[in-house]
Formats: structure tokens, C-alpha cells, sequence
């Protein structure tokens, strides 16, 4: 099974990919956004792309890419995040890690680096190999990414909360959409702007007992003050009472549409 992932190799994203990716072909993007092209394009089996981080929420350039393309959510990894600082010695006056885990340790680098400067890049993974390369820089990514010559482990789980975890979201092309799962995803358009909007569009959940594990909204790109929503539940798409809400979402956005990710299950990745 071929797949793709956030890269350089070495990325939180590489190892929760590496949990579907039975023969371990696993090739790399820069981008959110050409991962799921991609998936789309059917050039991959699986694409593995983060969507929501215990401590800084959830990841805006998945969650628009996902209501772009036209593809299937198959499978959700949970993996815990230890972040670690790596350099090559104490003396360093750049840190570079992905913008999430910069945030994800805010407090940390604040107390300990204060005269630092912060760079975000692409991945964490692209940080410690900058820290590989350079002296003055430090990065932050998982403490088995400084194996290998030339860097050390100068700080372990400098995160700002032990309990960091992050979601990523088994992607596949839109034809291998499950019906069976214990969760489902969709994505809303209703193309409407209406005071009581949201709670008609949550109604057909509560009515009918599905909890609501996640419930966003993102600018749809239209107009200012129009939205799309995304809608995590715990039920699946085969379930009667699913389909039921569903036919009442797609009334409600019956000038927009209703996008069906599909029905998955929850893996757990531990260390």
C-alpha cells in the first residue's frame, strides 16, 4: 500500500503513517494540500495528514483541503506528541519547528529561550534537519530524531501538557468511502446566513442521540461571514438514525451541499 505523508522523513505524520503503511512505501509532500491532491488524483493508496492537536486545536489547512477535494476518510491515528529539543550543542540562537509545535511549547521556550528567535517551518522534521546543519540552530521534533551523528537531546517532553496527542486522518480516493465505522465526518455547505442557522444544522444530531465529538467552522472563500462546517460524530453511515439527520442536514443546505467523508475507525498508536 503506497501512501503519503507530511515529510521529511522523520515527522510526527511519517510515524503515524507508518502504522497503515504495510510494506512501508511511504513517499512525502511539503504540503498539506498536494498530500490530499494527491489522494484525490489516485496517485496513492493513503495519505496520513493531521487534523486536530490536543493543545492548539485543529490544523486549518486540512480541514480546507479535505472540504476542496473529493476524497474519503477511512481510518483516524491518535498518537502521542513528546517533543524534544535538538541541537548540536547548548549554544544556539534560532529554534525552527513546524508552527504547531513551536505553540505546543510556548511556555517552555518562553521560560528557558526568551532571547531566541522562533522560526515555523514546513515540519518538524525540516527543523532538526536545519539544527543538523547549522549550530546556531536548535529544533523541536521527537527525541529519536536526533539519532544518527551530530545532535543532542538537550530537553525531553518540553511540551506545555503531558497529555499531547494529535489526530491524523487516513486519507483515500473518494471511491473507497466506508459506510461502517464508529465514527463519520462530513462537511456542510449551507450557502445560508440566518440567525438560528447553527443550532438547526446541530438539531438533527441531538433529536436523534448522535453525540458531537467536533463541530468547526471555516470561511467558505465565497463572501465574508459565509461558512462551512465540519461535523465529527460518533456513529456510522450505515446506522438509520444517520442517514435520517443526514436527509435533514441536506434540506437544510438544500442551496449548498453536504459532503460525506465516510466512517472509520479510531487507532491508537503508542510508543
Amino acid at each position: 500500500m503506497a501512501a503519503v505523508t507530511l515529510g521529511p522523513e522523520g515527522t510526527y505524520s511519517h510515524r503515524a503513517t507508518s502504522a497503515i503503511a504495510d510494506n512501508g512505501e511511504i513517499d512525502f509532500r511539503q504540503s498539506v494540500t498536494a498530500i490530499v491532491d494527491a489522494v484525490a488524483a489516485g496517485e496513492y493508496d493513503r495519505g496520513v495528514i493531521p487534523i486536530e492537536n490536543s493543545i492548539e486545536g485543529s490544523v486549518t489547512e486540512s480541514l480546507d483541503a479535505i472540504a476542496e477535494y473529493d476524497v474519503a476518510v477511512v481510518r483516524e491515528i491518535v498518537t502521542p506528541i513528546r517533543h524534544a529539543l535538538l541541537a548540536q550543542g547548548p549554544e544556539f540562537d534560532t529554534i525552527a519547528s513546524h508552527s504547531q509545535a513551536l505553540a505546543q511549547c510556548r511556555s517552555y521556550l518562553e521560560r528557558e529561550y526568551p532571547d531566541a528567535t522562533l522560526e515555523a517551518v514546513a515540519s518538524t522534521a525540516q527543523g532538526v534537519e536545519f539544527a543538523r546543519d547549522d549550530p546556531s540552530v536548535a529544533g523541536i521534533g521527537h527525541p529519536a530524531n536526533a539519532d544518527g551523528d551530530g545532535l543532542e537531546v538537550l530537553a525531553e517532553d518540553i511540551q506545555d501538557q503531558d497529555s499531547n496527542a494529535t489526530r491524523f486522518f487516513a486519507l483515500a480516493p473518494a471511491d473507497e468511502r466506508s459506510t461502517g465505522g464508529g465514527k463519520t465526518s462530513l462537511v456542510v455547505y449551507p450557502n445560508a446566513n440566518y440567525p438560528g442557522l447553527l443550532l438547526e444544522l446541530l438539531e438533527p444530531f441531538a433529536d436523534r442521540d448522535i453525540n458531537l465529538t467536533r463541530v468547526e467552522s471555516r470561511p467558505s472563500g465565497q463572501r465574508l461571514g459565509d461558512y462551512v462546517f465540519h461535523i465529527d460524530f460518533e456513529a456510522g453511515l450505515y446506522e438509520s438514525r444517520t442517514q435520517e439527520a443526514i436527509a435533514d442536514l441536506e434540506e437544510l443546505a438544500e442551496n449548498g451541499w453536504v459532503r460525506r467523508l465516510g466512517s472509520y475507525d479510531t487507532e491508537h498508536v503508542v510508543e
